[in-house]
């Protein structure tokens, strides 16, 4: 039985686990996992794995699984990904998507490959958690090891340090720069990561995506020292979505010669990611997390995505260009360690892309920041918010997020971004 606390928590399609995850199915998934036909499951306890706003396309569960095999009594922590199973937008958005098939891959390929290449120079650092089983059919599923009991966490109520920013940069820069290498000298095997958010079609026509920029320019208008900017927006309108397609879709579509295109994360915010922290506070790991969007993509694509979706307002306005250098840095040096031999990449050309690609922070500025400002409020249904114009609204009125904007058209505007 769930309480009135936990359905305000919880996502509704995670309080109760359907009827087949159930106790032989998770013996038979550890009996399948471990090599041990003798082991027998003797309790489960399953409870939802997240809560509202951390994540939207799937449906997750953790289970504590007590067990017996040879060795004695033993428990251990699931965590299970899955379809949601409800009628609603959130089936009707995800439902006939390849996002299980990506992830399947990153796991069992791509990351593996990653990995690999780092070991081979000496780098032991882990791209991802173990996932001990999936499955396509009967029904699209993951299961992982649960990270909380290694001490790692989400963080929630506050937004990452410097540190721990410099710490998520890292790991996906040397993601990046392992990508960049194979798909220089073996171009065939990442090829089936072609899926991602501008592939679905349910996506590109929900209102949220093509109803934020007419949202943002009704605020602009409200606010006199804004309306000098109402004319910019204006005219990007009507394909500012179409315009981000095109982006993501470059690799795929319209392939640019020296366009530094990396398998990229392509969902890069902090709820996709558990820190670890030393006694002392310091930083000691961090773990990335869900790769249902992850495609071949401009290098740029991820790093604009996490000034917006990582970074807090505090780092965007005072040390994003310190972070996305060290990024790029550590980016550099992993393509050296890794022994690429091609040319290697520029920051001047690297900063000239960014600015090439100012749509997308047009684009997230005025659609996904908004929404950062969700979390600050007691109470909210991220479906709501997903398919109602009018709940979003206030969204836009947050101070916190009126404050940010006004710093960062004054920055686009320096930057030359509305000549």
């Amino acid at each position: 039985m769930t309480s009135a606390a936990d359905n305000e928590m919880f996502n509704v399609d995670e309080l109760v686990a359907p009827a087949w995850l159930n106790t032989q199915f998770l013996e038979e998934v550890l009996i399948e996992h471990g090599k041990t036909p003798e082991l027998k499951v003797v309790d489960v306890k399953i409870s939802p794995a997240s809560v509202k706003g951390d994540h939207y396309a799937s449906v997750m569960f953790r289970a504590l699984v007590s067990y017996t095999t040879q060795a004695g009594d033993q428990s251990k922590s699931l965590i299970i990904k899955t379809m949601p199973e409800q009628e609603g937008h959130k089936k009707d958005m995800v439902g006939s998507s390849q996002i299980f098939v990506t992830e399947i891959g990153m796991y069992t390929k791509a990351l593996p490959k990653f990995e690999e290449m780092l070991r081979e120079a000496g780098d032991n650092t882990k791209l991802y958690v173990p996932c001990i089983y999936h499955s396509l059919e009967p029904r699209q599923v993951m299961i992982f090891e649960d990270l909380l009991p290694e001490g790692y966490t989400i963080i929630r109520k506050r937004d990452p340090t410097v540190a721990e920013l410099k710490t998520a940069f890292q790991k996906l820069a040397k993601w990046h720069a392992c990508s960049f290498k194979v798909l220089n000298e073996q171009p065939d095997f990442l090829q089936e990561f072609k899926y991602g958010l501008f592939t679905m079609h349910s996506v590109l026509e929900t209102s949220y995506f093509t109803a934020g920029m007419g949202t943002f320019i009704g605020l602009l208008e409200e606010i006199p020292e804004f309306r000098k900017y109402v004319p910019h927006f204006n005219k990007i309108k009507a394909d500012y979505v179409h315009q981000m397609r095109a982006i993501f879709r470059e690799y795929y579509e319209n392939r640019k010669p020296n366009g530094y295109y990396v398998l990229g994360h392509c969902d890069f915010h902090a709820r996709n990611m558990m820190f670890k922290h030393k006694e002392d506070g310091s930083v000691e790991d961090v773990m990335l997390l869900d790769f249902q969007m992850s495609n071949i993509c401009p290098i740029t694509s991820d790093i604009i995505y996490s000034v917006y979706m990582l970074m807090g307002p505090e780092e965007r306005h005072n040390n994003y260009k310190e972070l996305i250098d060290y990024y790029f840095s550590e980016f550099l040096a992993t393509l050296q360690k890794i022994g690429y031999k091609g040319e290697l990449p520029t920051s001047a050309e690297f900063w000239k892309k960014i600015s090439q690609h100012k749509i997308c922070d047009f684009f997230l500025v005025s659609t996904f920041l908004p929404m950062m400002g969700c979390l600050q409020l007691k109470d909210f249904d991220p479906v709501e918010l997903m398919q109602k114009e009018e709940a979003r609204k206030p969204l836009y009125r947050l101070d916190s997020y009126v404050k940010d904007i006004k710093f960062l058209l004054a920055r686009y505007e320096e930057q030359g971004y509305f000549e």
